[in-house]
């Protein structure tokens, strides 16, 4: 029995995370839910699994069973009969709840690309000083763990992510002038939270995952490259010093990722959902892409390689943007914009503490609206 706890369980990971666990209900267990302002979900889900703990940011009062305690979020990710943490949240507190797993010895199942992107440095060292494993959930990570597989760091000439391009993949500059939210949404493979599905609209979501793979590999960015590939089949590929090149292949479903996660790598039945058959997806097809449609990944990327501060602020201005996006207060391509413009007028912190990157963030939260303002409002 493998026990667990959810941070982020309201969250699109956290319920593909749960529609897991119910396949394997003498496999695994839920230990402690946590999530953000859905309690009334929250609530639903510990109803369902009886966990012995929830835990809710907003502080609103949770509906939960008599067995259930509510406690404080770094309770549950602590506790002494929690094996596994699944962090799913994409908020600061989510940061803050895997650093406190790893303190505590709990490996993590990584779903949140923001704790590493804005604390990379910090994290990989936590989790090196207390001896854990962070196992990434994010199918592009997955596929590259399980492409190591067996395989000596030293053979690995350049790790390839695949990306889908997005929502706007065949769409011209002009017209990407005119898009709306609702079609930002659209994505062509995947089914995924509104925030991610417009990341991967503008391409800041493979830029992320690119710093992302950087601390999780240890591999130097200019040894990671991204093809677009648009069926979403072929999640990553490894390309070793030899010229030959490994790659994973798969539905384009997170619940693949998610159990390969909670298993630590070991191969369990699935749903048949799961299976993926080669006749039915093919061809597969790869491409360059086009960077002149995707300023944001370049900018992103670039504050990847900045290091310090620059990719939290980087990712707090795209989080602002974005949202603005989506209640139609800022044009798509204004997204690009603010990031251009609030970068260039951070002046960073190197190696920061965990103060300095919650300083800088709130700094980029200001400075973001006010630009917004003072241009597009």
């Amino acid at each position: 029995m493998i026990n667990l706890a959810i941070v982020g369980s309201t969250g699109s990971v956290g319920t593909q995370t749960l529609a897991v666990i119910r396949d394997f209900p003498d496999l695994l267990f839920v230990v402690g839910l946590a999530a953000g302002n859905n309690v009334e979900l929250l609530a639903s889900q510990a109803h369902e699994f009886r966990p012995k703990f929830v835990s809710a940011t907003s502080g609103r009062h949770i509906d939960v069973p008599s067995s259930t305690s509510v406690v404080a979020m770094d309770h549950i990710v602590t506790d002494s009969g929690v094996d596994l943490v699944v962090m799913a949240s994409t908020a600061s507190a989510g940061r803050i709840s895997t650093l406190q797993a790893l303190k505590a010895g709990k490996e993590v199942a990584l779903a949140s690309k923001e704790v590493l992107v804005t604390a990379g440095q910090l994290v990989s060292q936590c989790a090196v000083d207390s001896g854990v494993v962070i196992r990434p959930v994010d199918s592009e990570h997955s596929a590259i763990a399980q492409c190591l597989v067996g395989e000596s760091r030293d053979s690995v000439d350049e790790l390839i992510i695949t990306a889908s391009g997005g929502a706007f993949r065949d769409y011209t500059m002009d017209e990407l002038i005119r898009v709306t939210p609702e079609q930002a949404l659209n994505h062509p493979t995947w089914q995924m939270g509104k925030k991610i599905t417009v990341d991967s609209a503008t391409l800041v979501n493979k830029a992320f995952e690119v710093i992302e793979a950087h601390w999780l590999f240890d591999i130097p960015f200019e040894s990671i490259q991204v093809v677009m590939h648009r069926q979403s089949v072929i999640h990553s590929m490894v390309r070793f010093v030899d010229g030959s090149v490994k790659a994973q292949l798969g539905k384009p479903d997170m619940r693949i990722p998610i159990q390969y996660a909670l298993f630590g790598g070991e191969r369990t039945f699935g749903d048949k959902d799961y299976t993926y058959d080669p006749v039915e997806f093919s061809p597969l097809t790869f491409e360059e892409l086009d960077l002149q449609k995707y300023p944001c990944y370049e900018l992103v990327l670039e504050s990847g390689k900045r290091g310090g501060t620059f990719p939290a602020v980087a990712a707090t201005v795209n989080e602002v943007a974005v949202n603005l996006f989506l209640e139609n207060k800022l044009p798509f391509l204004g997204i690009s914009r603010l990031l251009a413009e609030v970068l260039d007028m951070h002046s960073g912190v190197s190696e920061p503490a965990l103060e300095e990157i919650v300083e800088a963030e709130a700094w980029a939260e200001r400075v973001t609206l006010e630009r917004w303002k003072s241009v597009f409002a």
